[in-house]
């Protein structure tokens, strides 16, 4: 188990490594929409070219009005960032305390954000044995010994586990009860939308959602995220931001994303299908545990001895990248984790794996 604060998708490194274009790896890495950006996201970037010869809005009031309207929220309870993780970086310095809990295995900027604004930190693991699921009663219990802040992503990055909307409300009044500031992470809520609890928290004070628009709509080059919450909570952390942190290509694109809604819903209905296909043919490979997920990842555990550092060697040999995730806090060498992708990428890895580990 490490505490290394590396991450998926690192492509250009990579190529540069295996002498290679970045086209030419196939990036399971990173789990960004397999069919790319919404089509209106190139015309509108062309469109706006002149755009660029002045400074970015700096309160992002278009892009704004956009997200209110796609989500059904007032612009005053949205805050735009560059990607979500400026956002992560800034709840430590926008709301006080001193202890946080986070739910494990998750995302490792959780942890940097807090150690450099000097929080002490506690894990709440979830086990693989139970499929990573959340034990409320078990939460509540730990809650009781006084923490500050929570942070739980849903669904979990790497697991893929979902909580549904009961679920979410119970832990929001778990963290009522004992004065405990949640952060709720949705960067990959958008592939099961319904199971957001967006209006929940922008109903309380004490929650705060975090969105991004890397992953769903496939701009991480752009770096493009947002908060939800209440008004008053939305400004504490505004006024933090560095100015103009979301640049005039990242506020088009992401204008030009939210109205395709036809792409919306392509993208929904081919993830869900690419992914329990991905997901039967895994199985099938007995050295191979794979983790039921509700995101456009899937969670794996070799179960041959083989470390997952191992096999990412042996896959980069034929171009294809994978997660380590022996890095991820509660996790052992023998995890990785695999995007959704192609259905012909997704069919050569299967196949890869067969040869390596099947």
């Amino acid at each position: 188990m490490s505490s290394s604060h590396e991450h998926g998708g690192n492509v250009f490194a990579v190529a540069r490594t295996l002498g290679v274009a970045p086209e030419n790896v196939i990036d399971f890495s990173a789990s960004i929409n397999p069919l790319g950006m919404a089509p209106g996201v190139g015309r509108a970037l062309a469109e706006n070219l002149d755009r660029l010869l002045h400074y970015p809005d700096k309160n992002c009031f278009e892009l704004k009005e956009a997200l209110a309207a796609y989500h059904g929220v007032t612009s005053d309870q949205l805050c735009v960032a560059n990607g979500s993780t400026e956002l992560i970086h800034l709840v430590p310095r926008a709301f006080g305390g001193r202890r946080a809990l986070i739910v494990a295995p998750a995302f490792a900027e959780y942890a940097s954000a807090l150690e450099r604004c000097g929080w002490e930190i506690d894990y709440f693991f979830l086990k693989p044995e139970n499929g990573f699921q959340l034990p409320l009663p078990s939460l509540l219990e730990k809650l009781g010994e006084g923490f500050d802040l929570l942070f739980l992503c849903n669904p979990a990055n790497p697991s893929g586990t979902l909580l549904h909307r009961k679920e979410l409300a119970r832990v929001l009044a778990l963290c009522e009860a004992s004065r405990t500031f949640l952060v709720l992470d949705e960067a990959f809520i958008d592939f099961c939308e319904e199971d957001s609890a967006k209006d929940l928290v922008v109903a309380a004070e004490g929650a705060l959602v975090l969105r991004s628009m890397t992953k769903f709509f496939a701009i991480p080059g752009l770096r493009l995220g947002y908060a939800m919450g209440a008004a008053v909570t939305i400004a504490r952390i505004a006024p933090l931001q560095d100015p103009w942190s979301v640049n005039t290509a990242a506020q088009v694109a992401g204008i030009a994303s939210l109205r395709d809604l036809d792409y919306v819903r392509s993208t929904r209905e081919y993830v869900v299908r690419e992914r329990e296909r991905l997901a039967a043919r895994l199985g099938v490979l007995a050295p191979l545990t794979v983790f039921p997920s509700a995101a456009n990842y899937l969670l794996l555990r070799l179960d041959n001895g083989m470390t997952a550092a191992e096999l990412r060697v042996k896959l980069l040999e034929a171009g294809v990248l994978i997660r380590d995730c022996g890095n991820f806090v509660g996790l052992d060498a023998g995890f990785f984790r695999v995007a959704v992708r192609r259905g012909e990428e997704n069919d050569r890895l299967v196949e890869l794996l067969k040869q390596l580990i099947g």
